[in-house]
């Protein structure tokens, strides 16, 4: 299952600061980008909240919820993708 560029990022950040497919999912409809996750979550300033609070404090101030309504891995994201590019593909050969 190849992956995407634009989706590589948001799993090494998903690895890297061990987050859950909620929280990725959560950053993502934010429009966070997974390359500054670092400077969010630098443990020396002890003012700024955890990376996942962090989140999940951003995601209900902005969609007033806690969580996604359905929480999808970004596996299911590919999956998903590759079916309809498969789809795609097969109608433009008929």
């Amino acid at each position: 299952m190849p992956i995407s560029s634009k989706l590589q990022p948001w799993f090494e950040a998903r690895q890297r600061f061990r987050l859950s497919h909620a929280h990725i999912q959560m950053a993502r409809e934010l429009g966070l980008n997974p390359r500054k996750f670092g400077s969010l979550a630098n443990g020396q300033e002890p003012w700024k909240r955890p990376l996942p609070e962090f989140i999940a404090h951003c995601y209900h101030k902005r969609f007033g919820r806690t969580t996604p309504v359905h929480v999808q891995s970004l596996e299911d994201v590919v999956t998903r993708a590759e079916g309809r590019r498969s789809e795609r593909r097969a109608r433009k050969t008929n």
